[in-house]
């Protein structure tokens, strides 16, 4: 079970580095000129955020989960809970992202005030690359493994 758990957590951190990268992407490259454009790209990124970002963080999370449960040494390690904090953070963001993301969409619709929009999509770019500097040091702590030891007894 431990090493399924482990599997799972590391498949779903992939793709939600991928969903992120993709909606980064996105969000960077929409073409603001075309209303039709700008709203397809939107409704791409939201499609990403639902069906990628949002379920791939919760197998992450949930998985990891199981997998310090499973695992006396992840238990005691203070990485591991360092880890599993960021993990629970990360996906709070993400779930804040994706529901600002749909309140965004539908102010995207209306491109009659600029400096709003790019106002709202900088703010979504920083959360984006919030997000991802968060996994990568998820994935350090993970490679590096520091010495904080954590009595729980």
């Amino acid at each position: 079970m431990r090493l399924g758990a482990k599997a799972l957590h590391d498949i779903a951190a992939i793709s939600f580095g991928g969903g992120v990268a993709a909606c980064l992407v996105i969000n960077q490259t929409a073409n603001r000129a075309s209303a039709s454009d700008f709203a397809a790209a939107r409704q791409v990124f939201a499609a990403i955020a639902d069906y990628v970002l949002v379920p791939s963080m919760a197998v992450v999370v949930v998985s990891g989960l199981i997998a310090m449960m499973g695992t006396r040494g992840y238990q005691d390690a203070g990485w591991a809970w360092v880890k599993a904090v960021l993990g629970i953070s990360v996906f709070v963001a993400t779930v804040r992202l994706v529901g600002a993301g749909g309140k965004q969409s539908e102010f995207a619709a209306d491109l009659s005030d600029p400096v709003t929009l790019d106002t709202l999509l900088r703010s979504e770019r920083n959360m984006l690359w919030v997000l991802i500097a968060l996994c990568v040091v998820n994935v350090v702590l993970a490679v590096w493994r520091p010495k904080m030891m954590i009595k729980i007894r």
